[in-house]
């Protein structure tokens, strides 16, 4: 861009327009029955500003980040116990019972493409509504406006593909199911699945696009909006998935040699009193926030905390539905200050008065629990730490195991006290890293996709007073159910010929 983006005029008109925006988001899902004419909508440079607020706004979806897309992966996999008398919360993902007509999977799937439909409306207008305008620095807005839709709908494709289709094989990805790919707003839409890797090229030429139209000297730490930044971050993620070692560390090292992030150390001092890392969490503030989900007082997502504490049901105990798995409590060494910010021993309300070190990272932002708003947090979906591991990983798996080692020695020295420095060799890197990933990324959504792609199962012990059912459980690596099933409802939409998992039942 040849001129500077005013990086905050996006975030008054979220604000400006947010009474807008409740009128419009109905209209922009595209459903048996609903049509928007091609004459009307996104006319004017404010139109696609409201339109790309509705965007924004979509992510906020508790089927998405602060809910179903973040948690049902990991309490899926062996990161949490059920406690005895719990409210049965994410007890068909516990229970590995998953079906096509399950609430949660129906969610992420369908509050995933109410992204990828706002984002089909803005592109389909954006041409016609670009030739109109007369304003250089409109302009240049609306082209990074473009941009950001670009990634949005990268992202998004990007997770449709993490939870709803096979771990990517460069080898075999042209004959596996990815998923419909529909990319426009008006007209016919795609009535099958398209293969992995068309799926996977489509999202690396919307962040092709997205590169091109976002400037990197607009890239900033907390943006609550899609940046350069970001979707380099996707694009070293998507790599990584992909088994494209060598573009996973070029993506990644952008983000981590940029002047515009930096690690939340717990050596240094946010307050008198929390640390960078922990304010991080207490707060949703930090330097390693690439991109964040922007909450207000009075617009925010759901409670992504509840499961783990309900401190809400008489304030007073807590009554936890899941609590943390002992062996992920082991891998903290006492140096190791993300213990301390993840966890708190506390004694639970149930009869059985279990007293555990609960979940507390998600005990709520600060600000909102002035306003007795409990266990919401902003979720961060793109955090520098992940892409140190990134970097990591894919170093590993190209033999070069000092790099990999100098990668994770880094993240740990800031999340250590004193300390921190780790190696890894040819015949422990793998263990070395999920395990970091584990103690970094814990209940972030991460782990269930992370055993997909590497081949793992897992077996359960059971933990005191945890639920039976399921705490016994052994999964295998090739258990259908690491790839949710398709929707119901999509595969029986009249017309539709969208072939079923292998997980649908």
């Amino acid at each position: 861009m040849g001129k500077m983006m005013n990086i905050y005029r996006l975030l008054m008109k979220m604000t400006a327009f947010a009474a807008v925006v409740a009128g419009l988001s109905s209209c922009l899902e595209k459903i048996p029955g609903d049509y928007i004419p091609e004459n009307e909508g996104m006319k004017t440079f404010d139109d696609a500003e409201q339109t790309l607020t509705g965007i924004y706004t979509a992510y906020m979806s508790s089927g998405l980040y602060s809910g179903y897309l973040t948690l049902c992966p990991d309490i899926q996999a062996d990161l949490v116990y059920a406690v005895q008398g719990n409210t049965n919360r994410f007890g068909t993902h516990w229970l590995w019972d998953i079906r096509s007509t399950n609430a949660e999977i129906e969610a992420v799937y369908a509050s995933l493409y109410t992204v990828i439909s706002r984002c089909n409306f803005y592109l389909d207008k954006v041409v016609d509504l670009r030739k109109t305008l007369i304003d250089d620095e409109e302009i240049e807005y609306l082209d990074y406006y473009t941009g950001e839709v670009y990634c949005a709908r990268a992202l998004a494709y990007s997770e449709l593909i993490k939870c709803f289709c096979k771990a990517y094989d460069p080898a075999t990805a042209a004959d596996e199911l990815g998923v419909v790919l529909a990319d426009t707003y008006f007209g016919e839409k795609p009535v099958k699945r398209a293969s992995l890797y068309e799926s996977y090229q489509f999202v690396l030429r919307d962040l092709e696009k997205a590169e091109a139209l976002l400037d990197e000297d607009n890239d900033g730490f907390d943006s609550p909006y899609f940046t350069n930044a970001a979707a380099h971050a996707i694009h070293a993620r998507v790599a990584l998935y992909m088994q494209d070692w060598s573009t996973a560390v070029r993506e990644s090292t952008v983000l981590i040699e940029s002047d515009a992030f930096a690690l939340a150390s717990v050596r240094s001092y946010a307050t008198s009193s929390q640390t960078l890392f922990d304010y991080m969490w207490t707060n949703d503030s930090s330097y390693e926030n690439i991109w964040r989900i922007g909450y207000t007082a009075t617009s925010y997502g759901a409670p992504q905390g509840a499961v783990f504490l309900n401190f809400t049901n008489d304030y007073y105990y807590y009554y936890p539905d899941y609590v943390p798995a002992q062996w992920v409590l082991d891998l903290y060494g006492s140096a190791d200050m993300r213990y301390q910010a993840y966890f708190a021993t506390l004694q639970t309300g149930y009869s059985h008065q279990l007293t555990w070190p609960l979940l507390v990272k998600y005990y709520g932002n600060e600000s909102l629990r002035t306003n007795m708003v409990y266990h919401v947090n902003m979720p961060k979906p793109l955090r520098l730490a992940e892409q140190y591991l990134i970097r990591a990983e894919a170093y590993c798996r190209m033999g070069s195991y000092a790099a990999a080692s100098a990668d994770l020695t880094s993240l740990r020295q800031t999340r250590y006290s004193t300390g921190g420095n780790l190696s890894v060799n040819a015949s422990n890197w793998l263990e070395t890293i999920s395990d970091e990933r584990v103690r970094e990324l814990y209940m972030e959504g991460f782990r269930l996709h992370d055993l997909k792609r590497w081949g793992k199962g897992f077996k359960r012990t059971p933990q005191s007073h945890t639920q039976v059912e399921g705490s016994s459980m052994e999964i295998k690596a090739d258990d259908p159910l690491f790839v949710w099933p398709i929707p119901n409802h999509e595969l029986s939409a009249p017309g539709s010929s969208v072939q079923p998992n292998e997980s649908n039942r």
